[in-house]
């Protein structure tokens, strides 16, 4: 009897050994996909054709800037090589999606993607002709290998009380994310001409305009993570962004549905995209919402940053460490932006 027991407690030990390996093998199968998500304001890519009379005209040859092919194609390859330096080590292949602003038309993103030092990513393009009367678009690049759209819709910031206000229309697209659903929302808001104060009212219908689009994509499917995205032109602690749209400041303050904006903290830091006056601004901002954070949207956030690399800074002068422009003061520089691009990290699990 005694011999019994003792065969039945080694069956036993060698059973829970077996399951204890395969518990393990199953956790090894399991591995963790880093994807980036990037925002970049690309600062008046035009093509040198004037089509939008007055206000086209700069971009042009004839224009103040003598816009012509030599220029177009320095800004081109120099966007290039910004788009080429977001590989990480976790990311070898770039951010899946780079959300841009400030586009022409869908000409100047096939030249971009086309461009030696990017073309093997095979960078495919979201476009949409909005009424700016500036002619300026928002615009989406994604890396088919980890995003699939499903569906993109546009829409209109209309202002009841400005019936011939023309901006840029906010662009929803929806896909799929390593395999996980979201919806990014690529804005450019209105601009503060006029002041700051005074033009408020404009970013806040904005961001009142992408939280309902946000609310409508959560009642369709309420684990959905939300991207709102953008040159925001307004900093994370303004109204629009904090109230309107809800992005608050830490992760823990966060409420189910709401949304947390990490760039808050960044420039409390003193770290910013944009510059005016001597002080930064960071309106190139990536805000998530709350499935994005706890991870009910098979994506878990990770980090944020903003990529101020040394090549897009001006190396030296009264403006050293500023964004180096295509333009300043009105001679070319042949630069990048006059806004650094910004970049999430999200965690996703896959077998």
């Amino acid at each position: 009897m005694k011999r019994l027991r003792t065969g039945v407690f080694s069956l036993l030990c060698a059973l829970l050994a077996l399951g204890s390996i395969s518990g393990a093998q199953a956790q090894e199968k399991k591995r963790a996909m880093t994807l980036g998500v990037a925002f970049y304001n690309l600062e008046n890519l035009f093509d040198t054709i004037n089509n939008n009379g007055k206000y086209d005209l700069e971009f042009s040859p004839a224009g103040s800037h003598k816009w012509d092919g030599r220029k177009y194609w320095s800004k081109i390859n120099n966007m290039a090589f910004a788009i080429s330096n977001m590989k990480t080590r976790t990311t070898p292949l770039g951010p899946a999606i780079i959300g841009v602003s400030e586009i022409e038309n869908i000409t100047v993103l096939q030249d971009l993607v086309a461009n030696e030092q990017i073309k093997d990513l095979n960078l495919q393009i979201v476009h949409h002709d909005s009424p700016d009367r500036r002619g300026v678009d928002v615009g989406l690049l994604y890396n088919p290998r980890m995003f699939k759209p499903i569906n993109v819709t546009n829409h209109l910031l209309s202002i009841p009380t400005l019936p011939n206000f023309r901006t840029r229309d906010q662009m929803c697209v929806v896909g799929l994310l390593a395999g996980s659903r979201v919806g990014v929302i690529v804005n450019h808001w209105p601009s503060r001409r006029g002041g700051t104060e005074q033009s408020s009212y404009l970013r806040e219908a904005a961001a009142a305009l992408s939280r309902h689009i946000a609310d409508s994509l959560l009642a369709i499917d309420p684990k959905m993570g939300i991207i709102v995205m953008g040159d925001l032109n307004d900093d994370p602690s303004d109204k629009s962004c904090a109230e309107v749209l809800g992005g608050v400041r830490k992760k823990e303050e966060i409420k189910p549905g709401g949304f947390y904006n990490p760039f808050w903290q960044k420039l409390e830091e003193g770290i910013g995209s944009y510059i005016y006056r001597g002080a930064w601004d960071l309106f190139d901002q990536i805000i998530i919402n709350s499935n994005l954070v706890d991870g009910a949207s098979g994506l878990t956030f990770m980090e944020a940053k903003v990529l101020n690399f040394e090549f897009l800074k001006q190396p030296n002068g009264q403006y050293k460490g500023y964004p180096l422009r295509t333009f300043s003061g009105g001679a070319w520089t042949n630069g990048y932006s006059d806004h650094f691009p910004t970049e999430i990290f999200l965690k996703k699990i896959v077998e």
